[in-house]
């Protein structure tokens, strides 16, 4: 069955455009020219498999739709791509604070923009392998399944909570710099000024909840993900 998108797009005729393009690759798109239109397409079934919001909407602000998707247990998995004529680096940290999977300034060609929505969705269908499935203390990440558990409890994460979780139990052990993780969970500059990093891991320990302190800071240097809590660095 072709995959469903959902473009949540004001502009009609950038709106045909894209919908022309995606149908010609095989994708069956919907459309929603405000933002309430697209939340309530993206509740309702059968569920869109990716949301192409737009930021600037009439009604709300695309980052506003976002944040919704992401507290809404129907919709917090979905992906979404975001589209916007805001291309500073400051701009696209926040699309990806609020739960973006992925981020594309306009102009851009329609190609470049279905290679995109490709690369997204094949990292949410792509079948695990044992390699991807880690369990490090108490906590348990499969990177294929895209799911990660506290003992026998799933965790509820965003998309940038959950690739950045990923990361660092598959490679727990290892020291990562603030901008490593920036560059490699989102993409972005490590010369970026942002505490996107510091904000990631505080949410993250507070849905860790008792294994909060495997997410260990070493301070003046970065990140790392431990076996155990007790002697392994400074939780804050």
């Amino acid at each position: 069955m072709p995959a469903s998108i959902l473009v949540v797009e004001d502009e009609r005729d950038l709106r045909s455009a894209i919908c022309h393009a995606l149908t010609r690759e095989g994708f069956q798109p919907r459309t929603a020219d405000t933002g309430a239109q697209g939340l309530s397409l993206a509740r309702s079934e059968p569920a869109p498999d990716l949301v192409l919001l737009d930021l600037n909407l009439p009604d709300m602000s695309g980052i506003a739709v976002c944040q919704a998707l992401r507290a809404d247990p129907l919709t917090r998995a979905m992906p979404v791509v975001m589209v916007s004529a805001r291309a500073e680096e400051i701009d696209r940290v926040l699309g990806f604070e609020v739960g973006a999977d992925d981020y594309v300034t306009k102009p851009f060609s329609l190609r470049e923009l279905v290679l995109r929505i490709r690369a997204v969705l094949r990292r949410r269908v792509q079948p695990p392998s044992a390699a991807e499935r880690v369990s490090c203390g108490r906590v348990r990440v499969d990177a294929g399944a895209q799911r990660a558990w506290l003992d026998d409890r799933e965790l509820a994460l965003t998309a940038l909570e959950l690739r950045l979780l990923i990361l660092l139990v598959t490679r727990h052990g290892r020291v990562h710099t603030r901008e490593a993780l920036l560059a490699e969970v989102w993409g972005l500059s490590p010369n970026v000024t942002t505490r996107t990093v510091d904000t990631h891991v505080l949410r993250l320990r507070a849905k860790l909840g008792p294994a909060a302190g495997q997410l260990q800071t070493l301070r003046g240097v970065g990140y790392r993900f431990a076996e155990t809590i007790e002697g392994s660095g400074d939780p804050e």
